[in-house]
């Protein structure tokens, strides 16, 4: 039996199976979630004129007092050019009028008789916005393989784009399986528990935009576990939790083998997580995740999240990790690298709570994962530690 892979050389081999999808192109407010599959450039210029950054008095070059001669609004410019000793009243985003060579807020001017003077002469280009400095037609805006998130699609609005090109959705089949597993949680026996996995990792492929498809749970029965495959089909990422170890009743692997999926790799030197699964058949690719669901959750976070990220043309598909001291002493760690479940205090990080496998609460608990190496010596506090945040999307 092959030993263990490092957890980078997992990562690289499933990436190495994930070629980016199709696109389709879709209106840009419904993208939130989606990567572009192509570089947005702008077709306008914003602001598309000088605009006015407050309420006030657009001013004629002039020192004044200034005759005020007309208004302009947002939507609705002055028509005319002022002279250097007249002035306009303009609201906040209305277009500067030409002439206008800065802007005196209104609580610093006094009107009198058609005249305005201010207590303070306001230097040339004061509360004005120059045409253009967010962006200019042809700029580019977002690269290729960005994900489009609230300000990225207002950015994509205003460069003039009502539609984007992304990549289609990922179509993910998610099956949990094992005897133990009750479909409702309000009645478990009391040799049950509450399926669970399913969920979750359905909850945590959501932000991605994913099309997900639930599959179980399924028992530990052969023929079941071959007919639920069967409606995967269609999908291009399968994730099953459960059955994927060495045990009598662990039927992930030859029924994968049975429907025709050609293992890639199993076991990667982590912990939780080391009965990891990766296999293919086809274009599909099979992520078999271990059933204990802190195990399912890290190997989802590190694994199935990047997969999906890959495929949809996503540059950075990894999580990203961060340097934080410890707000308290940590244990020595085994001849694993281990993945402590952990919340941020402060600027600092401490243990959620129970670190065991099964052990939701501290799971439910956590906003982080602390990265330790194997063999890594007791840390004290204030030590410097490698830290995943727990962002998913």
């Amino acid at each position: 039996m092959n030993p263990p892979l490092a957890l980078e050389e997992a990562q690289a081999r499933l990436l190495a199976l994930a070629p980016v999808l199709p696109a389709e192109t879709i209106t840009t407010e419904a993208a939130l979630g989606r990567v572009l599959a192509q570089d947005l450039h702008a077709t306008r210029t914003q602001p598309p004129a000088d605009l006015s950054a407050m309420d006030g008095y657009a001013l004629g070059p002039s020192d004044g007092p200034w005759a005020l001669v007309g208004e302009s609004r947002a939507g609705a410019p002055f028509a005319g050019v002022i002279a250097p000793q007249e002035c306009v009243r303009i609201s906040t985003g209305a277009n500067v009028p030409e002439g206008g060579t800065r802007v005196l807020l209104q609580e610093d001017a006094r009107v009198t008789d058609g005249m305005v003077t201010a207590s303070e002469v306001p230097p040339t280009g004061r509360h004005i916005r120059l045409r253009g400095f967010d962006f200019h037609g042809g700029d580019l805006l977002l690269p290729r393989g960005t994900r489009l998130n609230a300000g990225r699609i207002a950015l994509a609005l205003s460069g003039g784009h009502g539609s984007v090109s992304v990549t289609r959705p990922v179509r993910v089949a998610v099956l949990d399986s094992g005897d133990e597993l009750s479909v409702d949680p309000a009645n478990c026996l009391p040799h049950q528990i509450p399926a669970s996995n399913g969920a979750m990792i359905a909850a945590m492929l959501a932000p991605l935009g994913c099309e997900v498809l639930r599959l179980g749970p399924v028992g530990d029965d052969m023929a079941a576990l071959e007919a639920a495959l069967a409606r995967a089909e269609g999908a291009d990422v399968l994730v099953t939790s459960g059955g994927a170890s060495v045990g009598d009743h662990d039927l992930i692997k030859p029924a994968l083998a049975n429907w025709g999926a050609e293992t890639a790799f199993w076991r990667v030197a982590i912990k939780p997580g080391k009965p990891l699964l990766v296999a293919t058949r086809g274009t599909q690719v099979i992520l078999g995740l271990p059933g204990n669901p802190v195990s399912s959750f890290v190997t989802a976070f590190l694994f199935a999240l990047p997969l999906v990220r890959a495929l949809q043309g996503d540059v950075a598909p990894l999580p990203a990790a961060l340097t934080m001291q410890a707000g308290e002493p940590l244990p020595a760690i085994g001849p694993r690298r281990e993945f402590l479940r952990a919340v941020i205090e402060g600027g600092a990080v401490r243990l959620a709570g129970s670190q065991d496998s099964s052990a939701l609460s501290a799971l439910a608990a956590a906003d982080c994962l602390i990265d330790r190496a194997a063999h890594a010596p007791a840390a004290a506090a204030g030590e410097a530690l490698r830290v995943f945040p727990l962002r998913i999307g």
